[in-house]
């Protein structure tokens, strides 16, 4: 899971951000592995009609729309012939449909359909990027099909793929994204994705900006997962506890 790609990334993205150099690094490392890059579509598909992945498949995600992804990432990811998964949150977009509140530079239009037409697949991060499993289930609706419907007039073609912004879901939100028409739908986690998670929790790793090229290394071939991300998936146990109790009381507060 990446975020932003570039060399001085805003204060807000600098964290889940990596530079140019150290992405192409990484891209070089998964050609030199032996990783076959898939879409999130193409698993999904493989994965709901059993059939046969390609050797060492690999998922590569970026999340939001930043610049940088067209800037920097898709020289590096045609250079290698990668597929990958781009999630927009259609309001951060610069153009027509935008709302604001982006904490970067974002893509335009244009530039999500030279990815489009580059072989990325274009998948669903909500219209406003909210967290999803705060919301009432008429904003909830109203995000998730909003996103789709713009990719879908901008592209021609409606997205299948869905990845929850901040990684927050619930029964509810996966409920209503599958309602919404989407097929797949990947959080965060900090594991690697397996079929048994089932096609709307699917999990996914975060590179990170101090995510060095060993480190890159034995996430990607599965070694000492769960002891790297230890602390995060403690604090995302923990939040989530706080996230439902504060969603449960918010009705009594109207």
């Amino acid at each position: 899971m990446y975020h932003a790609v570039g060399h001085r990334p805003a204060p807000a993205t600098y964290g889940l951000s990596v530079s140019p150099e150290a992405f192409a690094e990484q891209m070089e490392l998964l050609g030199e592995r032996g990783f076959t890059p898939v879409t999130t579509a193409e698993l999904g598909r493989a994965w709901r009609h059993g059939d046969p992945l390609p050797p060492r498949p690999v998922l590569i995600t970026f999340d939001d729309g930043y610049e940088g992804v067209h800037r920097h990432a898709l020289p590096v990811l045609a250079k290698h012939g990668f597929a990958s998964t781009l999630f927009v949150s259609t309001g951060w977009l610069r153009g027509a449909h935008e709302t604001g509140g982006a904490l970067d530079t974002m893509l335009d239009w244009d530039q999500v359909r030279a990815l489009a037409t580059a072989g990325t697949e274009i998948g669903g991060h909500t219209h406003t990027h909210p967290q999803l499993d705060q919301l009432d289930d008429h904003r909830l609706r109203y995000e998730t099909l909003r996103c789709r419907e713009i990719i879908a007039g901008e592209l021609g073609a409606a997205p299948v793929s869905f990845a929850y912004p901040y990684g927050y879901s619930s029964r509810r939100v996966r409920q209503m994204v599958r309602a919404a028409g989407f097929a797949q739908s990947l959080a965060v986690g900090n594991a690697l994705a397996r079929r048994r998670q089932g096609p709307y929790a699917l999990e996914r790793v975060t590179v990170r900006r101090s995510t060095g090229i060993e480190e890159f290394e034995r996430l990607v071939e599965g070694r000492a997962v769960a002891r790297h991300f230890a602390g995060d998936r403690a604090l995302t146990k923990g939040y989530a506890v706080v996230r439902r109790a504060r969603r449960a009381v918010r009705p009594l507060r109207g």
